[in-house]
Parts: structure tokens; C-alpha cells; sequence
């Protein structure tokens, strides 16, 4: 399909499922995004010279349409289009990607991170992860070395999505233990979602049943065993929660995670899927569209350019997943009894080469080269594996 087409399609996509935006915002949207995807970069010179090629446009009115989409209300004398106000989008873009699990799919693993650049921008960022991936849906970009507290920002970020979960949606919230504190950890229960909260080993605590607190290590179990059990952390500031102790040798430090789930159910493997949006920042960086090469000086700019970010970053781990779906599963029992594949399957599927965001630019390129229709989003296969009383949990 010719560029003006794609665009388009692409444009009313964004209109309905982010009615925020004006319909200039969403074409600016639509124009930068759909170049990122061919591109891999969004930077404004590249994207601005692939859409006045593309577009049959001067190249320096594509630029100025795309400088103008970040700016402020007010950034330059003149200006008629409307201030961007992206928190406004959080939770529309969070409804769009419920939209796209599978059916029944009412379950998400959040989580919880900061994302620096040099010494200019630290992003924070409220991602949902899937299947080794990572997609933004509420972000806060702050000057690197301004003071204050992360506390109101993270609370905010919250907030702003909390409107487009359902009730009856099961929510894991996921942070590593340079973010914990006991606040973060009763914000999310008064959600109603789930905390899911590494913490660090030095400290004390006081499992069910004991008289006195005692070191978290103490409860360390034998390498590959989890010792799981409800205690009151924290002998200053008490905090009543499940607590799961995990040793692996593959790991350097033991995993220690509270949560407010009973000690039966969760699982601390769960854990490992908090490491998938270090993934999902290095896609956004030296990985995928190359953030780190921005020019930007304002907070508040790079935050609108994390939108197209996070929308490509969508689109992409939609189509890479109908990618991986649609191709035909591996069949080793068909091989020769000698085979090496055969004997090294051992009854699990094959690992992954290329990362769903990889596969989905790939699809995305030869849909652009071939004149193809771009498939609506859409997320096939499950997020999840592990399945307990009335409810199923991510893993």
C-alpha cells in the first residue's frame, strides 16, 4: 500500500483508540511512527527526509510539523497548533493494548522503572511487559540532576492509568529493590492490583509465627528452593506481606520479594519478567529507534517523542507476535531417531532468535516494500503459563 494510504489507515487506528488526540496530533503520530518503524530511528532529520520522500512533501515543512508536535503550548511566537498534553493519552493507550490480548487474557505484569540519558533525562515509565518485550503506556521525563522526591511522580503515573483496567482484571506490579518502599507497595494494593516488589537483603523481619524479628537472610533457602511465608518486614516502619526468598546460583544476589498475594500462590519466577523491560529501554535506545541520539534539551518534549516511541514500540510487538504465531511449529518427532534436533527438543519449543519487536519492524519493512495492508493490532499467544485457583498469573 502506497505511504499516503498506509498513513492514513494508520492515523484513523490512532483516532480511535487514543480520541485525545486532535486529528493534526494523530497524523503527526501516524507520519513519525510509521517512519520509525522503516526507519529504525526517530530522529527528526532522518524521519523528516524519509516523509518528504515518501509524501512527495518539502522536506523543511515536515520538519516544522514535527517540531511543532513537541512543543509546548506558547514554544514559538505564532504557533497555532493545539499543546500535546500526553498524560492526557495514558490511559487510552493502556485500553489499547488490553484490547489486543487474546480474549480472556484479563491479567497484566507491570512494571516499574527509570531510564537515564547521559547526564540530561531520566524517563520514568510504567510498562506493560509481554512475552520478553516491553511496552510503555505512562511515562514522566525529568531533568537528570533535578532535586526533589520520584514519590508524587510515580503516584501520578499510577493514577493516570488506573482508569482503564477493569475490576475484574488481575494486575502484577513489578519493581526492582532500588525502587521499593513501603509507600509504593500500599499504593498498589489501594488499586486493587498486586505488588510483586524486590527488596534488599539487609534488613530484619518477623515471619508468622515467630516472637522476634530476625535477618531476611536467615529464611535463605538451598539453591533452586524458594522458602515462601507471611511476615512483617521492617522493623522501623512494619510491613505486613508475603514474603518469597529465591536462591539460584545462576544469580548473583538471592531474590527476596514482597507481595500482598497468599504465600500459595506466587511463584518468585514470576520475577523474571521484570527484567524484560531492560529489553524494551534498549529497544527504545542503541536497540531500536535510537533515543539516545536526541537533541532535545526540554523534559516535557522528550515526553511527547516517548509517545511515538511507545506507539511504535506497540505496533511492532503486536506484529511480531501474529509474526511468531503464524509460523509453523517445529515437529522433531519427525526427524530421525539421531537426529541432534530431535534429541535436544526434549519437548520445548525451539528459543527465540529475534525478539517480537524484531520481528514485527521486519513484517512492518516488507508490508511497506510490497505495497501490503498493515494489520490491525492485535497480540496472538498467551502471556501467561501458570494457572492457580480462580485465577491465572503471569510467570
Amino acid at each position: 500500500m502506497p505511504p499516503k494510504e498506509s498513513i492514513t489507515e494508520w492515523t484513523a487506528q490512532l483516532r480511535e483508540h487514543v480520541p485525545e488526540l486532535s486529528r493534526p496530533q494523530a497524523k503527526v503520530l501516524a507520519e513519525w511512527s510509521y517512519a520509525a518503524q522503516a526507519l529504525q530511528r526517530v530522529g527528526q532529520s532522518q524521519v523528516s527526509q524519509f516523509l518528504a520522500l515518501a509524501l512527495e512533501q518539502g522536506v523543511e515543512r515536515v520538519r516544522q510539523r514535527l517540531r511543532e508536535w513537541t512543543w509546548e503550548k506558547g514554544g514559538k511566537k505564532g504557533q497555532k497548533r493545539r499543546e500535546l498534553v500526553v498524560a492526557e493519552c495514558f490511559a487510552s493507550l493502556l485500553r489499547w493494548v488490553m484490547s489486543g490480548l487474546p480474549a480472556g487474557e484479563h491479567r497484566l505484569t507491570v512494571v516499574l522503572d527509570a531510564t537515564s540519558l547521559k547526564q540530561e533525562f531520566v524517563v520514568l515509565a510504567v510498562s506493560v511487559v509481554y512475552r520478553g518485550c516491553a511496552i510503555p503506556v505512562a511515562w514522566k521525563g525529568l531533568r537528570a540532576t533535578a532535586p526533589g522526591a520520584w514519590r508524587p511522580h510515580w503516584l501520578g503515573l499510577l493514577e493516570q492509568v488506573r482508569a482503564a483496567v477493569p475490576g475484574d482484571w488481575s494486575v502484577v506490579v513489578m519493581a526492582d529493590r532500588g525502587l521499593f518502599a513501603d509507600w509504593l507497595f500500599r499504593a498498589i494494593v489501594d488499586l486493587g492490583w498486586h505488588p510483586f516488589l524486590r527488596i534488599n537483603s539487609q534488613g530484619l523481619c518477623q515471619p508468622a509465627g515467630a516472637t522476634q524479628f530476625q535477618p531476611l537472610l536467615n529464611l535463605l533457602p538451598a539453591a533452586g528452593e524458594t522458602w515462601r511465608g507471611a511476615v512483617v518486614c521492617f522493623k522501623s516502619t512494619q510491613l505486613a506481606a508475603t514474603l518469597l526468598v529465591y536462591h539460584d546460583e545462576q544469580y548473583e544476589h538471592p531474590w527476596l520479594i514482597l507481595t500482598d498475594l497468599p504465600p500459595d500462590e506466587p511463584q518468585a519466577i514470576w520475577y523474571q519478567q521484570r527484567a524484560w523491560v531492560e529489553g524494551g529501554f534498549k529497544d527504545i535506545k542503541r536497540g531500536g529507534w535510537q533515543w539516545q541520539l536526541t537533541r532535545m534539551t526540554h523534559p516535557e518534549r522528550v515526553a511527547r517523542l516517548w509517545l511515538v516511541l511507545a506507539v511504535a514500540l506497540l505496533y511492532s510487538v503486536s506484529l511480531g507476535s501474529q509474526v511468531e504465531a503464524d509460523q509453523p511449529a517445529p515437529q522433531p518427532q519427525a526427524l530421525p531417531q539421531t537426529h541432534v534436533a530431535r534429541q535436544t527438543a526434549k519437548g520445548l519449543p525451539p528459543p527465540r532468535r529475534l525478539s517480537l519487536v524484531t520481528l514485527g519492524r521486519l513484517a512492518t519493512l516488507v508490508a511497506l516494500i510490497s505495497n501490503k495492508h498493515l494489520p490491525q493490532v492485535q497480540f496472538k499467544g498467551p502471556n501467561s503459563c501458570l494457572t492457580l485457583t480462580r485465577k491465572t498469573y503471569p510467570c
